[in-house]
């Protein structure tokens, strides 16, 4: 497997263009560096490859974002406080922090936007920030109009042809003869991640009113109802595509026993798997309209053959892909990055 996959690795990066002796000044917008959890966080194994590839690292927290019309002595237009990182290998000690400024991002050569959902408010004012940042010239990945324009959960719907009954509404009527129709149904905030709040209600479930109460705060908040797909008990699959291609190697998000749902956070187990003809079918079809609207770095998720999700905030699983089968994704995502920047 390992050397089938070296060989994966170099034809992948080929595709990207990779390789290059310059660096590059990056910046990774993501949340507190205390919540990140090294031994599994795709953004940190971006950042590591980052620093492999002999590019400087620094990192911003979203919430120190700002905005102020160009005036002497302070920095212009979009800017933050940048921790300058050396990245370590001990996943309980990752980094050494050798550095802290505020500084505009316009003294960065590219700036990955890894905030981690609920999309809120402030993560909408972020990707406003960061568009005023990119008409300054600034290349930021994930574009944030792409972010803005792709929910994570209704994107999907562009797509019908690999999609399982699906229902966005608000309304509990329609909810309610959706439920009484498919007859088991998955219930899910738009906004959520990591399995939160997701309910599997069957046709005849006592507790369906209050549910639909619940998610949807009375009537006030739409929600995704899904047809259950029973297929999910081999697993839910996280299919990466990087620069609208497809990484080799997927992750199936494997639900524990007495669980609907696969996602890693709430229990479920990672195996990884080589994507599947319809995978593939799936992934070209999405990868090169997605990569063209500004989407470097995408998860789609799919159950089965459905298509059940399209992840562009900060999508995950590069850590397990590369423990079980050698893929290094993450690297990968920064021989794109030297591309975008000319420098491959």
């Amino acid at each position: 497997m390992k050397t089938h996959t070296v060989g994966q690795q170099l034809h992948f990066e080929k595709h990207l263009l990779g390789g290059s002796s310059q660096s590059l000044k990056l910046a990774f917008i993501i949340d507190p560096l205390p919540t990140l959890k090294a031994y599994k966080d795709s953004s940190i194994a971006m950042m590591r490859a980052a620093e492999k590839h002999g590019h400087d690292v620094h990192t911003i927290d979203c919430a120190t974002l700002c905005w102020r019309r160009p005036e002497a002595n302070h920095p212009n237009g979009v800017f933050g406080e940048a921790v300058h990182m050396h990245l370590r290998p001990d996943d309980h000690d990752w980094y050494r922090e050798t550095g802290r400024t505020w500084m505009p991002l316009t003294n960065f050569d590219a700036v990955i936007m890894r905030k981690d959902p609920p999309f809120d408010f402030e993560f909408l004012t972020a990707t406003w920030l960061l568009e005023r940042a990119e008409a300054a010239g600034v290349r930021v990945f994930n574009r944030p109009r792409a972010l803005r324009d792709h929910s994570e959960k209704i994107a999907i719907s562009e797509f019908n042809q690999f999609t399982p009954t699906t229902l966005v509404a608000r309304d509990a009527h329609q909810l309610q003869h959706f439920i009484d129709e498919q007859r088991d149904v998955i219930l899910k905030p738009l906004d959520g991640m990591g399995g939160s709040q997701i309910f599997r209600v069957h046709r005849n479930d006592p507790n369906r009113n209050v549910i639909l109460e619940t998610l949807t705060h009375n009537g006030t908040r739409t929600v995704m109802a899904q047809r259950y797909l029973p297929e999910i008990s081999a697993g839910d699959k996280r299919i990466l595509l990087i620069a609208g291609q497809p990484v080799p190697f997927c992750l199936a998000r494997i639900p524990k026993a007495g669980e609907t749902r696969g996602n890693l956070a709430v229990g479920g187990t990672g195996v990884a798997q080589d994507l599947s003809p319809h995978d593939l079918e799936i992934a070209h079809a999405l990868g090169p309209i997605l990569f063209k609207r500004g989407l470097m770095l995408v998860g789609l998720d799919v159950i089965g053959t459905h298509l059940t999700e399209i992840n562009v905030t900060s999508p995950t699983c590069m850590v397990e892909i590369r423990q079980q089968t050698g893929f290094d994704a993450a690297g990968a995502f920064i021989t794109a990055i030297e591309h975008a920047c000319g420098i491959a």
